[in-house]
């Protein structure tokens, strides 16, 4: 029974997020094709790490985080979420076509060990063992790696794992277009 309640907050909180969220960037962008990878992160890529975004996060957990510089390295924009129970990573690799985009998505998915496909979020998703969560999305992945939470976060107590899953939804539904 508690194991259903807990899948059961998952899923609320994943729909509450995708019906309750404006959009990070201040509303909704027209669709745009996929952009290639340039030399600095784009606008989508930066999101990740802005205010903004962290205040989104913040508010759906119910916990802030001290969001660290982000880094900018071969196409990949990151930046760590501090808490008191360890620290999420959230990071974006921004590529150049959908053959690389593939490659790559397949390449976390063997290095990672893909424990389970997510349906319905981006264009292709999957979770780890960890908790992590991978969505791939036009020509950019983003990667929500939790596995340097060591606990629950939050109010309620969320597990790294539904964290990954709710940050996830929460950064693609900021996500419009390229």
């Amino acid at each position: 029974m508690q194991r259903r309640s807990r899948h059961g907050l998952a899923a609320a909180s994943v729909l509450a997020v995708l019906l309750g969220i404006a959009g990070c960037a201040g509303g909704a962008a027209a669709a745009l094709a996929p952009q290639p990878a340039g030399q600095t992160p784009s606008p989508i890529a930066r999101m990740v790490c802005q205010k903004k975004a962290a205040g989104e996060i913040a508010q759906t957990l119910g916990a802030e985080a001290s969001v660290t510089v982000p880094t900018w390295t071969d196409h990949l924009y990151s930046c760590d979420y501090r808490y008191r129970e360890g620290t999420m990573v959230l990071s974006v690799k921004e590529l150049s076509s959908w053959d690389q985009t593939y490659a790559y998505f397949s390449e976390l998915a063997g290095a990672l060990h893909k424990k389970a496909p997510i349906l319905g979020l981006g264009q292709g998703a999957f979770s780890v063992a960890d908790g992590s969560v991978v969505v791939r999305k036009d020509w950019k992945v983003l990667l929500v790696n939790t596995a340097g939470l060591h606990g629950k976060v939050g109010v309620p107590p969320t597990s790294p794992g539904e964290i990954a899953l709710v940050v996830a939804a929460v950064i693609l539904g900021c996500w419009s277009g390229d």
